[in-house]
């Protein structure tokens, strides 16, 4: 638990979710379109995923944020993702990249740079991700992370001064910097580093937070402790991977506020700075 002013603030952003249904341009990967799509709509929002050169600006215009997901890559996704994003610059609009898999081909790190250097509201990636890019390692096993988000946390801290985004660091426990802030959550279960997609659906689910709030701290923050919140009320249920992403599905849908007061876990120096 922490202080008794953030926590409610945090829900506050769940409230405004649900009130307003904001779109969000969720530029995915093929492996989880239904998946995110789910996870945008179980939480209160809307989406559209789109993928197509034609259409990029035009959806990237009509929407609050963006997600962009590196984990299918080709170069007709790169130019839509490309286009939406220099659209959502020009509008202001905040975006989230997820660097999949960074440091597994050098075609796939080199995309993850390029976006990375457009400067992202926020960058979710696991540690092994986050070492990659920093040229501290060559990457995890495919998407899946090899080193502690510990092992991270100040290559985390570099990334987001010099790319002035929030870095979200995922794992057991989940990290938040924005390069001289820290913040932890501490929920979740490990059934869902088993569910395929997960990662992928946070990063969608952080797009709508990002929709409804003008400080992206405080809107990563509450998009992961929701969303870890709901895993853990999940795995209570749920008897493996299988039974897991329906629950959690249903976990997003229906997670109240006394709950989620109750439950969140969330530490570090951040705290009193946001408070």
């Amino acid at each position: 638990m922490t202080d008794s002013d953030l926590v409610p603030r945090l829900w506050g952003l769940v409230e405004a979710i649900r009130d307003s249904a904001p779109l969000v341009h969720n530029i995915t990967n093929l492996v989880v379109h239904n998946d995110t799509a789910d996870a945008i709509a179980a939480v209160g929002g809307t989406q559209i995923t789109l993928h197509n050169v034609e259409e990029a600006r035009d959806a990237a215009a009509a929407c609050a944020a963006i997600a962009v997901n590196l984990g299918t890559l080709n170069d007709a996704f790169l130019h839509c993702a490309r286009d939406a994003v220099a659209l959502a610059a020009s509008l202001d609009r905040p975006w989230v990249l997820d660097p999949v898999a960074a440091g597994f081909t050098a075609y796939r790190s080199e995309a993850a740079r390029e976006f990375l250097d457009l400067g992202p509201t926020v960058v979710k990636a696991n540690a092994s991700e986050v070492l990659a890019l920093a040229g501290r390692a060559h990457g995890g096993r495919g998407a899946d992370s090899v080193h502690s988000v510990s092992a991270a946390a100040d290559a985390a801290s570099r990334m987001a001064r010099r790319h002035g985004s929030i870095v979200v660091v995922s794992g057991s426990d989940d990290m938040l910097t924005d390069g001289t802030r820290r913040a932890m959550v501490s929920n979740g279960r490990p059934v869902m580093g088993r569910m395929i997609g997960a990662g992928c659906m946070l990063t969608s689910v952080i797009g709508c937070f990002l929709a409804v709030s003008d400080r992206p701290f405080e809107a990563a923050l509450a998009a992961v402790a929701y969303f870890d919140v709901a895993g853990e009320l999940a795995a209570e249920r749920a008897e493996g991977p299988g039974t897991f992403k329906p629950l959690f599905i249903d976990a997003l849908y229906n997670l109240e506020r006394g709950v989620f007061l109750e439950r969140v876990r969330v530490s570090g120096d951040t705290v009193h700075a946001l408070a």
